[in-house]
């Protein structure tokens, strides 16, 4: 995917750039660590490796770029202050800035910022930072808030899409370089805007060439490989907000230029499949990953778990993997969803519309002679209609394998009871579950 040939495409940020970032961070991030995963090593038959930027200060690697951008404000800038716009963890980066280098910070937040996220601006930042909240998405956060930044004469700060900030996420190439094993094949990067991907490739292309570079969307965020199939950056007709940190409906036009020049592919995963690796991450490895955080990881066993897969994308089998974990800002209260997300994705549960005979034994007749022996209900909502000899229930059933859910319809369907699948895609799953 990676167009060698076309010059005209560049990003201002350059290896000095991000060299010159790495010694203002000095002292100011974390240096994290680069640690094996023997689970995703285990699986896929190679060696697995995370740089652990949840363990950054505010969980995050966006501190990097915040603060190498505000670092360079002139003193009637830092005295005007700053505006930007966030999904949470460019905030939590803005807000740690702000209240180190005494600027005062309006921050705006999409309504689907997690609770948790919005906390922690709040304790990071304090006095120094303000919060408002738009009714929408990052898109729309984002458009308020350089129009604030032009009303007022503040600076506005990018998340993703300025030459600085986009140096200072570079700042983790460097690192790794240090890190790294000599057989490395690959680095995973996730990807929202962009400049993540666009920091760590500028340094690594001009570093180790021979070294793979592939960025990792989610399916209902995919706005860079969109871009790159397009031609220049589009915007999105829909955005799924669930892996927040990475639901931007539009690709940075630096971060594109970048990834045009230096990144060999974007894959992309399915919510689905993020959720199930947040939660192996979590219970195998110990980590607690945000959902942006989890997608390179996702993608290591969505397209690189056998010989042939990683020659294919890497030409090279053996080598060490890279997975950046970007980012553990997770709120726990959304872990019911995660399960729910990733139970459906790995088919293990599904959903049914249940039309019950208003007559003693029906239900006793669901249970025993539809339900297979390791078939577990784990929703039943039924709604009695006074005046009818039938009641509908919404029942979700969980099963042991995925293999199962053939005989759960085999005899559903042999049954006398109306049965309805419910899908994903469906209006009534929306509304009910």
């Amino acid at each position: 995917m990676r167009d060698t040939t076309a010059s005209t495409f560049h990003t201002n940020a350059t290896p000095a750039d991000i060299e010159s970032a790495s010694k203002v961070l000095r002292g100011v991030v974390h240096r994290t660590a680069l640690a094996r995963s023997e689970r995703l090593t285990d699986a896929i038959g190679a060696p697995v490796l995370l740089k652990r930027e949840d363990t950054q200060k505010c969980r995050s690697f966006k501190v990097r770029g915040a603060y190498a951008r505000m670092s360079l404000l002139s003193a009637a800038e830092r005295e005007r202050g700053v505006v930007c716009a966030s999904a949470g963890n460019h905030a939590q980066g803005i807000a740690y800035s702000c209240a180190h280098l005494k600027v005062h910070g309006t921050i705006y937040l999409p309504s689907n910022t997690p609770r948790q996220k919005r906390n922690r601006i709040a304790a990071i930042g304090g006095d120094w930072v303000e919060q408002v909240i738009v009714d929408g998405t990052f898109d729309k956060a984002n458009a308020l808030a350089q129009e604030a930044a032009r009303a007022t004469g503040r600076t506005y700060v990018h998340p993703y899409d300025d030459p600085m900030t986009i140096a200072g996420q570079g700042t983790i190439g460097v690192e790794l370089l240090e890190q790294m094993p000599e057989n490395t094949a690959a680095v995973l990067v996730p990807v929202g805007g962009g400049g993540l991907l666009a920091g760590i490739a500028t340094w690594i292309r001009a570093k180790r060439p021979e070294i793979k570079i592939i960025g990792v969307e989610p399916e209902g965020a995919a706005s860079m490989h969109a871009a790159l199939h397009a031609g220049e950056p589009i915007t999105l007709a829909s955005v799924d907000p669930f892996v927040d940190g990475t639901a931007v409906g539009r690709a940075g036009a630096l971060a594109y230029d970048a990834t045009r020049l230096y990144v060999d592919d974007v894959f992309v995963v399915p919510e689905g499949a993020v959720c199930t690796e947040m939660l192996d991450l979590y219970q195998s490895d110990g980590v607690i990953a945000e959902p942006a955080g989890a997608l390179a990881s996702t993608a290591i066993r969505s397209y690189l778990s056998t010989p042939e897969e990683r020659e294919r994308y890497l030409g090279d089998s053996d080598g060490a993997i890279i997975a950046i974990v970007s980012g553990g800002n997770n709120d726990l209260t959304r872990y019911a969803e995660v399960m729910e997300r990733s139970l459906r994705h790995e088919g293990l549960r599904h959903y049914f519309l249940v039309t019950f005979p208003q007559q003693p034994g029906a239900l006793r007749l669901f249970l025993q002679d539809v339900l297979g022996p390791h078939d577990d209900i784990v929703h039943f909502e039924y709604t009695k209609k006074n005046n009818r000899e039938s009641g509908p229930a919404v029942v979700g059933i969980d099963i042991a394998a995925k293999d199962d859910i053939d005989g759960l319809r085999r005899r559903m369907a042999d049954s006398p009871l109306h049965v309805e699948e419910l899908h994903a895609d469906s209006e009534i799953f929306r509304l009910i579950i």
